[in-house]
Formats: structure tokens, sequence, C-alpha cells
């Protein structure tokens, strides 16, 4: 058996370009709408158990609102990647 090493990536640049920054950005976005879903949908839930089924609609359709907002970040990026790999 012999020591052969094998070669270490070498890691890239911690400096973040304008495309990593938008990058960063996206998934910043991402996540605080599904953050924001989920306490919406965790708020209809309470109306509903409450009786307050109109609010609970309210808080859904919010809730609703986020989910697709954070879907467009998500193929923005997606896209984003697409092209630059």
């Amino acid at each position: 058996m012999s020591n052969v090493e094998t070669p270490i990536k070498k890691e890239q640049s911690t400096t973040p370009t304008a495309e990593t920054k938008k990058g960063i950005e996206n998934h910043i976005q991402v996540a605080k709408h599904l953050e924001e879903a989920s306490k919406l949908h965790l708020e209809a839930a309470k109306h509903h158990e409450a009786g307050n089924h109109d609010k609970a609609c309210a808080s859904t359709v919010k809730a609703q609102g986020h989910t697709c907002l954070a879907n467009e970040k998500q193929k923005e990026d997606a896209k984003h990647h697409a092209l630059n790999n």
C-alpha cells in the first residue's frame, strides 16, 4: 500500500461577487416568505379551532401569497444557477 496523497481542491474566494450577493439575497427572501407563510398557516389553524372560519380563510390566503412569492424567488435562483453553471 502506498502513501499517495490526493490533491485537495483549493477553496474559492470568500469575497462575494455581485452575482453571489444576488443569490444570497434570493435565499434570504425565500426564507422570510416561507417563515411568514408558516406563521400565517398556524394562525389559520388557531382561527379554525376557535370557530373563526372567515379569519382562518384570510390568513390562509395571505399565507398562499407568501408561498407564491417564495416560489418565484426560488425559480429566479434556479435560473441563475442553470445559466451560470
